[in-house]
């Protein structure tokens, strides 16, 4: 296994951990109401799209079921740890119940949305570099992610926020974030280019995924 591989996905685990701490702040840019985890859930799809690119979709493949696994075990040992009672003396149950107490209707919309829009990501980033014949790597990198990001949105918002945020209101705020997490690929793209060309210097690997299988549950499958 390549360390750089293990490096990235040691990061893409970090950014999808913190991002879940993150969102518990709502911060705002003038008009627009935002959530803290934006600050570094998109990293996690420019890891995909390096992944996906010097490896392919099957080294990508196990790179977000990793993810999910390490997420899915932070938020249910944080939630494990909030259910049970604080010391007598311990001052900070509400803000700790403020982070780790997440309801299991987001934890729920967040874990499937994430899914999806990381193996659409990964499936537009394959494809599109098959049909392009390894060029244009800008192109694929911003189509992948308002195809991973777009869906990640459009399952998350209706889930989590259904009900509870005016219906009339969510086609904005789902738009809003793809704007902005798209906007934030475009600006990362110079480095994401440029750290896509060393790896792949490195590592001697740029892979073309040709007759493999697409399956998401195939995870240790490398043919």
């Amino acid at each position: 296994m390549s360390v750089l591989f293990m490096l990235f996905s040691i990061l893409f685990c970090v950014c999808l951990i913190a991002a879940n701490t993150l969102e518990t702040k709502q911060i705002a840019f003038g008009p627009i109401s935002l959530t803290g985890g934006l600050i570094v859930f998109p990293i996690s799809y420019i890891i995909n799209d390096c992944v996906c690119e010097v490896w392919g979709y099957q080294k990508t493949r196990l790179l977000i079921w990793t993810g999910f696994i390490m997420n899915f075990f932070f938020v249910t040992a944080g939630a494990i740890c909030d259910a049970i009672p604080g010391a007598p003396y311990w001052q900070n149950e509400a803000g700790f119940h403020a982070i780790f107490g997440l309801a299991p209707r987001i934890a729920f919309a967040s874990f499937v949305a994430f899914l999806v829009g990381s193996f659409a990501n990964a499936y537009v980033m394959s494809k599109m570099k098959l049909s392009q014949s390894g060029a244009h790597f800008s192109v694929r990198a911003v189509a992948s992610t308002i195809a991973g990001e777009g869906l990640d949105s459009l399952i998350f918002f209706p889930l989590a926020l259904g009900g509870v945020v005016p219906w009339e209101a969510m086609p904005g705020m789902m738009i809003g974030q793809l704007v902005l997490k798209t906007v934030y690929e475009i600006i990362a793209l110079p480095v994401t280019i440029r750290v896509v060309r060393a790896v792949k210097r490195h590592e001697g690997e740029d892979a073309y995924d040709l007759g493999i299988s697409y399956n998401i549950w195939k995870i240790f499958s490398f043919d």
